[in-house]
Formats: structure tokens, sequence, C-alpha cells
């Protein structure tokens, strides 16, 4: 499950996060673009349940130093020992340049090269090398984690996606239908813990679910590195008038230009039931963890959602 919830706020998502391992959900993972940050809310999870991993997916590495990153990360990996996963990524860059005030440069030497520093860090080890992206000289963790926590990467394509089966112990992906799956699976092999967020509205509204899911796909799959994503997947046709229309502002035309059944096939949708077995497809196509994003809008209050949508519902 995502956390904290859509509709509310981190504080008022406490009584829902509780009771999530009674629901059955094994993993509660933050997200982090321009609302929560991404490590408060697992900290707070690490004191409202037990048992069930947290994960960031995903702290992008370009707007923490590498230090801080490490610091964080070390933190919340003492408060939830062997229950912290951490998932970091090169983001975009609208959230590192314009809305953080970085350079978005070497996207995958600088993913690459912060997993390598913190896999130092984490362990305890001082820190002295120069990276192809960054220098680190003589870093070290003041109080190193009892258990260093697991890294996993953000990866659409091939390149990252060998890395994090090459180098890391998962890897993300997002916004893809099932039988996209297995194309991403081929990639990293069958050793590789496989993770995703995928949207979700229990809703029988199909037409109010795909007129709030389309400006969501026009937003993300607009931006570069999930463009090259698709192009990858074999959508790059069906969306490039969503694609010229957006570029040319024309946001209204680009809204009506993505096709039904591309909705269908990223965006789940439809009562609990078909909802759950929609989900089912993923992981029978190869996804190991996935990361339930409801959606609010539909008929069905989110509370209710979570709960309908649970392993044990």
């Amino acid at each position: 499950m995502t956390i904290p919830f859509h509709d509310r706020s981190l504080a008022d998502s406490r009584e829902l996060i509780a009771e999530l391992p009674a629901l059955g959900y094994t993993d509660a993972w933050s997200a982090e673009v321009n609302g929560n940050d991404g490590f408060l809310p697992l900290a707070m999870a690490a004191e409202w349940t037990e048992g069930i991993r947290l994960g960031s997916a995903i702290i992008p590495v370009y707007t923490r130093g590498p230090g801080l990153l490490a610091m964080s990360a070390a933190t919340l990996a003492d408060l939830a020992p062997g229950r912290f996963v951490l998932g970091i990524g090169s983001s975009s860059p609208a959230i590192v340049e314009r809305w953080n005030a970085g350079t978005f440069a070497k996207p995958y030497a600088r993913t690459r090269d912060t997993l390598r520093f913190l896999r130092q860090a984490l362990a305890g080890e001082k820190v002295s090398e120069k990276y192809e992206t960054f220098e680190i000289k003589g870093f070290k963790l003041e109080r190193a984690p009892r258990v260093a926590p697991k890294i996993v990467l953000a990866a659409l394509r091939p390149r990252m996606l060998h890395l994090a089966a090459a180098e890391a112990d998962g890897a993300i992906t997002n916004w893809l239908a099932p039988e996209d799956v297995r194309k991403v699976r081929a990639e990293v092999g069958p050793g590789t813990e496989l993770i995703a967020r995928l949207f979700v509205c229990v809703s029988e509204n199909a037409e109010q679910v795909r007129q709030l899911a389309r400006w969501m796909i026009a937003s993300y799959l607009t931006v570069p590195v999930y463009a090259a994503f698709h192009d990858w997947l074999g959508r790059g046709e069906v969306l490039r008038p969503m694609h010229e229309a957006w570029a040319a502002r024309d946001r209204e035309t680009a809204l009506k230009s993505i096709p039904d059944e591309v909705v269908d096939a990223l965006v789940i949708h439809g009562d609990a039931a078909t909802c759950r077995a929609r989900i089912q497809e993923y992981v029978d196509n190869g996804l190991d963890t996935p990361v339930l994003a409801p959606i609010p809008g539909g008929e069905i209050p989110l509370a209710q959602a979570v709960r309908d949508l649970a392993p044990r519902a």
C-alpha cells in the first residue's frame, strides 16, 4: 500500500496505516514528489505498525547530498531494523531542476554512484571516493544501522534495469500494464525483486475513472523518461497524438487523444473483485510486489477501498 493516503494528511492517516497489517498488507511504501517527503511517513509507520516492510518509492538521488541521504536512511533503518527498504532513483528534470534548483545530469551515472556510495556508508565504512558524478572525502556515519537496509532502484528501461539486477536488491517500475511486466522481468531476470506502483480506483463508473486517469496519464507519460519507457514498451505511436498536443499546450486535445484501451491498460478500475483480479494478473506475469495506490473519486470512499482491496478481503 502507498502511504499516506491520497485523500488525507499523514496525521489523519494514522488509524488506517495502523490497520494495514491486520488487513493482510505486507508492505507500506512512500513516495516523494511535491507532497509528503519520502522518509517521515515511513518513520511514523514504523511506530504505528508492527511487522510490515517499509519502503521508499522513490527518494531522488539529486535532491539530497549523498551524506544526508545516508543519514536519513540510517535513521529509518535504526527505527525499523530489517523492515526498511531504501528505494532511490533519478526522478525527473521538473522535480530536480524546476522545484529543487538542482542539475539533472547523467541520471544513470548519478544513480549508480549514489548506490555504490550508500552500500559503503550504510555498512559503516569510511568513504573517500571519487565517483563519476561526485566526490566524497572522509564521510563516515556516526552511528551505522545494525541492519543495513536493502537498496532498490527505480528503473524503466534496460540499462537501469540491468544495474538494478547486478548491484541493487531490486527494481521499482511504474505505469505499466500486466502484459508489460513480462518485458521488464526479462531484463532483470528471475532472481531480482520487481516492485511496481499500481494505480487503482474502486469504481464501476468507467467514464468518470477514465476522465480522472487521462489527466494522470498525460502528466506522467509526457515526462521524457516515461515517454521513452512507453516507446520501449511499444506504445510510442498510439501516444504520439497526446505528446504532440501536450507539447503544443493543447491540453484538451491531448487528453482526448488517449484511447480508452490505454487508460484501461494502465489504471485498474471496477468493483473490488475486478480490481483484485487485475492486480493478480500483474503477479502472474512476474511482478513480485504490487504497491497499490488507491485513487479517490469513485463512489467507494478511499478508506473502504483500502479495506476492500486487501489480501484478506
